[in-house]
Formats: structure tokens, sequence, C-alpha cells
């Protein structure tokens, strides 16, 4: 007997218990979609941190300012230790430091803006020129305001994608004033839309709510309070990014000397950041596979029993095809097919119903999925896998039976 009339024998023996064939290939269907499933949320963590580093910066250090708390009492006054975080902070470490290349001071002010009618909280930005270069972005239109704009303390800004579209809507901005706080400022660029912080980013505002203006023109327009320090965030780069760490480190002895020792700054390199949330993805991606290993364990199961069943049922009819010259190769291959049609069948609705399902955690759950290649590979593969081994054992059972006892079997 060939092989096409091995796999006509074994559909037909399917074909005719539609219903059980369903259910037994229910377990590898649902293996095979949380397979698919899981790997895409963990593929589009994955991306959507690597984005997300990006847009701080792969070589970047941030330091946050924090409140200034403790100082001398002179006079009746109290004389704090520190300034906090300053401009000269950052020309400092760029002089002494030899990690460090660049540097990038940020003044961050919530305000309203308006153009005609429409107003919309912001948060402005007091920034030097470099700010594309060392954040990794190119303005969507018009440009960034130049070193120029810095020196004459020019009011000039460039818009965020979410404050372009609330005052703007499909218009083009550049050129066009708005108000921000009680001046006129005028837009001369647009930056594209940004990812909002989530997980190890959450602590870093939405930048698409962002108004970037010269870091001259916001410490002369914009009053701040003393205890507030002079700057919210400074952000240097360095020339090495192997040497991020170390670079690091030297930022924050630097710092704690000039600040007399008290630590009102925060450092944080996004590289590490994300380095930690991969490793916390890496274990969830382990859980969730399991889970999804489990589901098809289930499903080869399945698979294994309904074919022992069926070898029971069928018995006789093995003894038969036995009697009128059929191997035990023939009858091995029949049930091996059959449980390999149904491992197939499962993996091949699985996808379908993977790929439906990734679209609805997008959808309902807001989280970034993105299916690859090679998840929907190793599914598939997996099933195919599931299907053999437990296929194996009952086609075995049924290949070793005796003719003359099968058919006696009643």
């Amino acid at each position: 007997m060939n092989f096409k009339e091995s796999l006509e024998i074994g559909t037909t023996g399917l074909l005719a218990h539609k219903l059980r064939s369903f259910l037994t290939v229910l377990g590898i269907i649902f293996g095979v979609a949380a397979v698919i499933a899981m790997l895409s949320i963990g593929e589009g963590a994955k991306q959507e941190a690597l984005q997300q580093i990006s847009q701080l910066g792969i070589q970047n250090i941030l330091i946050k300012s924090k409140p200034i708390v403790e100082g001398n009492e002179q006079n009746g006054k109290t004389v704090l230790k520190s300034a906090g975080l300053t401009i000269n902070d950052g020309w400092a470490i760029l002089k002494n430091n030899p990690l460090i290349g660049d540097f990038l001071p940020i003044l961050d002010t919530s305000l309203d803006v308006a153009h005609g009618s429409d107003r919309v909280k912001i948060n402005l930005i007091g920034t030097f020129p470099n700010y594309p270069e060392m954040m990794d972005v190119s303005p969507s239109s018009g440009g960034f305001f130049n070193f120029q704009d810095e020196k004459e303390r020019r009011k000039v800004c460039v818009l965020g994608n979410a404050v372009r579209k609330k005052l703007f809507y499909f218009k083009n901005p550049v050129g066009k004033k708005i108000k921000i706080g009680d001046l006129w400022f005028t837009v001369v660029g647009t930056l594209p839309p940004r990812l909002q912080g989530t997980g190890s980013f959450k602590n870093f505002q939405d930048m698409n709510r962002d108004v970037y203006i010269p870091f001259s023109t916001s410490r002369a327009r914009f009053f701040r309070e003393a205890s507030q320090g002079q700057l919210d965030w400074l952000v240097v780069r360095a020339k090495n990014p192997d040497r991020i760490q170390e670079a690091a480190n030297l930022v924050s002895i630097q710092l704690k000397k000039r600040h007399r020792d008290q630590v009102d700054f925060q450092i944080v390199v996004p590289e590490a950041l994300v380095r930690q949330r991969q490793k916390t993805q890496r274990i969830f991606n382990i859980v969730m596979g399991a889970i999804a290993g489990i589901s098809l364990l289930v499903g080869g199961i399945g698979i294994m029993n309904i074919m022992l069943a069926s070898v029971m049922e069928r018995t006789r009819e093995i003894g038969i095809r036995r009697a009128v010259g059929a191997t035990r190769q023939d009858i091995l291959i029949q049930f091996m097919i059959e449980a390999i049609i149904l491992s197939a069948i499962g993996g091949v609705l699985g996808i379908f119903i993977g790929f439906a399902l990734t679209k609805l955690i997008t959808l309902y759950a807001s989280w970034r999925t993105i299916i690859s290649p090679g998840s929907v590979i190793l599914a598939f593969s997996v099933s195919a896998a599931v299907g053999i081994l437990f296929g194996i054992f009952p086609a075995r059972k049924a290949a070793l039976l005796d003719p003359i006892e099968s058919l006696r079997y009643e």
C-alpha cells in the first residue's frame, strides 16, 4: 500500500467522526494561538523599549533635579548648601569629564498655550539648539531654532505633535504666532509623533505635549523660584556607548563635589532601564510560553487519547487490512498520518486565531503587538511535533496488533 492510499484511508477515518476530530484539535488550536499571542506581546514590548531608548538617546545620561532641602541658618535666613542643578554643572562636566562629549540643559514649565480660540496645557521646554542631535529627532516641518536665536533670546518655538494637532489641526503652523503665557512666539518648526513613556519609562512625560524655546529665552521670560534650582534636567552624552555606566559614575562624583555632597540630583541611564525592562520581559515571555506550552501539551494528550480510542474501535478493520496484505508499516503510517493531519489542522487554525487574538489585544488592551514570521513558524513546528510525538504510541500499538486476534475482536 502506497502513501497516497494511507492518506486517503486516514482522512476518511477522521471525516467519519467530524465532531470528535474537531474537539481533539481544540487544544492544539488554543495552544498555537497562545504561543503566537504571547510572542507577539513580547516582541512588541521589545520594539517599544528600543524606540523609547532611541528617543531618550542611546548614549545619553539623564540627570534629574531633586528638591533642595538642606541648608544653614545665617542672620535668620536659610542659606542653601547647593544651588541645585545649574547650567555651570553642564559646562564643568563637559570640560573635566573625558568620557562626555556634549550636554543639554532642560527647563520644564507647565503653561497654557493659545492660538485663536484654541487653548491647550503644554510642557514648555527651554533648551539648547542641539536638542535634535542629542535626542535623536528631526523636525517634521520647518526646523529647530539655532544658536543665533539662543544668543539673542528670540521668541521662537517648536511644537510637539499633539500641540500642533490641537492648535492647528491639518494646517502648517510654521511662521504662525502662538501665545505662551502672556507672550507671543513665532513657530519655526514641528516635531513628529513620539512614544509616550510606559513601563520603565513611565516617569518621563509625554513629549508630544512639549513646546520648545531657546534656553536663554526661557530663563529671561519665565520666572522660577530659587528653591526649584536653575534646571529641571541636564542631559549629557557619553562619547563611547560601551563606557556609559563608567561615565555616569564619574558624573555623579563630579556633581556631589560641586554640590557640597548634597545629592540633589538623580542620574538615569536609559540604556540600563532598557536592560532591566528586557530582563523582566524575558521572564514574562518564559512564563507565558510555559502556559502556552501546557495548552499544546494538553492538545497532544487529546490527540493521543482519541487515537487510542480509534485504534480500539477499528481493531477489526485493522485485522481485515492485515489479512488482505497490509504490513505493520502500512498500519503505522496510516495512524501517524491521522495524528499529523489533526495537529496540522489545529496548527493552521491556531495561526489564524493567534492573528485575531493579537489584534484584539492591541485594540482593547492598548498593548503593542508584533507578529514575527519566526513566532508563526515556531508555533506551527511545535504543533506538528506534538502530533508526531503523541501519535507514535497509538500508531505503534495499532501496528503491533495480532491479525488473528484483531479479526476475533468485537
